[in-house]
């Protein structure tokens, strides 16, 4: 199945978008996809075979799920890949005229539509986005 892929350009440099998407305390603050969910918890192990473990749920408490991975290669400051469920995801950050790039690639799951997977992906990049240019 063909990967999918996300982006977004960040108002920042990219040693604030790469601490912004790494460090734990950052993380629960911005991934999520609708306002109606929150990350409660996240921690991060950043080396090769380091956990990724991020609680995702609705605020309502009515369904959550953990999103755990293992690092699998990791290049400071520049891309990191996990493998999470038997899937791959490959983040790079690409620095260009004060801005950061963030290309997010991923193996799409069968339960869901492309579509809906991309929407979903894209919506959590979009609130990193905003949460990273206005703190």
């Amino acid at each position: 199945m063909e990967k999918i892929t996300i982006k977004a350009t960040i108002s920042a440099d990219k040693q604030k978008t790469w601490d912004y998407y790494t460090q734990p305390e950052h993380i629960t603050k911005w991934n999520f996809a609708d306002p109606s969910w929150h990350c409660p918890t996240a921690t991060n192990d950043m080396k090769i075979g380091g956990r990724y473990v991020a609680r995702m749920e609705a605020k309502d408490g009515s369904f959550g799920f953990d999103f755990d991975a293992v690092y699998k290669e990791i290049n400071q400051k520049e891309s990191f890949t996990y493998e999470f469920g038997g899937r791959l995801a490959t983040v790079e950050f690409k620095e260009a005229n004060e801005h950061t790039e963030v290309n997010v690639t991923f193996d799409p799951e069968t339960e869901n539509s492309i579509n809906l997977q991309r929407q979903g992906w894209q919506a959590i990049l979009d609130n990193f986005k905003k949460y990273t240019e206005t703190n």
